[in-house]
């Protein structure tokens, strides 16, 4: 089943503008964020993004285009094996960030990347539960009791495949009452009471604020996801797909990530 995508397109506001030029006629110009240098970059950016990097990507793409004013960055979020497929088919993009290795892999081995992918960032699997956490639930082997409804991502995404190893690991078997296209369509299922738990990324439960819990639970240490970058073989714009790479590796980007919840590779 193909994933739905959500693409986005970011715009600097024209008072961030003015600010830059009266700036720039007065003072100087101002420092840019860590690792976007400033200068020569225009046109359009289309980052394929792994659903779980949603906010702090957006935020990201907010800072670059600050920095760059003749650049505008275009985001496609979906399910890291929707993406891979949709590169894979000829979609144009220039730069892909996956939720784990396995899925960028799809990518290299087709030819799609102009050099080596970087792990850029870290996650990790929770229990999400709604707030109170009414059915009390403890660890993987609650999910399995009666009248407990479970969301889990296909298995053909990272989430997917990260809560079956954690799920083997612990030794539990259940059956979900729904396998999602990707780790915002499990959380979604939370959020809107469809379901009593999900396994998701940390981050996405930061990302929901007070709607949800997170539980952590001990054999989600073994099924840690690596979330590779590359710039992508037919890039539009490799110049600005380059810097953009920079930019997550820098020491902003790694703030960005820190905050979202994600941990250092």
């Amino acid at each position: 089943m193909r994933a739905a995508m959500t693409t986005g397109r970011l715009r600097p506001g024209w008072a961030a503008a003015v600010t830059l030029v009266a700036v720039l006629a007065g003072c100087g110009e101002p420092a840019p964020p860590d690792g976007a240098a400033t200068g020569g970059l225009s046109g359009e950016l289309v980052v394929f993004a792994a659903a779980s990097l949603t906010d702090s990507f957006t935020q990201l793409g907010e800072q670059f285009e600050a920095a760059h004013p003749e650049l505008s960055v275009t985001f496609n979020f979906a399910g890291s094996s929707t993406l891979a497929q949709q590169i894979n088919q000829g979609a144009p993009a220039d730069v892909f960030a996956a939720a784990n290795p396995q899925t960028m892999q799809t990518v290299t081995d087709d030819g799609g990347n102009a050099g080596p992918p970087v792990t850029f960032t870290r996650n990790q699997l929770v229990i999400a539960v709604p707030a109170g956490n009414p059915h009390g639930v403890t660890g993987l082997s609650d999910l399995a009791g009666p009248g407990v409804r479970v969301a889990l991502c296909a298995e053909q995404v990272p989430c997917g495949a990260a809560s079956a190893t954690a799920l083997d690991a612990a030794g539990v078997e259940l059956t979900p009452v729904t396998l999602e296209r990707d780790v915002r369509a499990a959380l979604s299922r939370v959020t809107l009471g469809e379901v009593d738990a999900a396994l998701v990324y940390r981050t996405d439960v930061v990302a929901a604020g007070d709607e949800v819990e997170g539980i952590e639970f001990p054999e989600s240490a073994s099924a840690v996801n690596d979330y590779p970058i590359v710039v992508l073989a037919q890039a539009p714009n490799p110049a600005a797909a380059e810097a953009f790479v920079d930019h997550v590796l820098s020491e902003d980007g790694r703030a960005v990530l820190a905050e979202a919840g994600f941990q250092a590779p």
